[in-house]
């Protein structure tokens, strides 16, 4: 279930988002009522950022072994054909 919380609740009431977030599910927290940012344990951050770093060392790979070179421009494009 999707924890949204105001970001008071991050210094009133901490050991109930810890025990959220060790659970292993992200806390939402709004201020003013708008997303401000997102809570989330060491563990999922560093799955999240090694599973980034894993791709982009995969992209160097593959720019390395091709002179094929792309704008932002067609990249983006590319994207877009394949998402629609």
């Amino acid at each position: 279930m999707i924890q949204i919380r105001p970001v008071s609740d991050l210094r009133n009431k901490f050991p109930e988002i810890e025990k959220l977030v060790k659970n292993g599910d992200p806390v939402y927290l709004t201020k003013n009522g708008r997303g401000a940012m997102v809570v989330l344990s060491l563990q999922q951050y560093a799955h999240s950022t090694d599973e980034l770093e894993r791709r982009l060392d995969e992209a160097d790979e593959m720019a390395e072994s091709s002179s094929t070179r792309l704008t932002h421009e067609e990249v983006f494009s590319n994207v877009r054909a394949q998402l629609a």
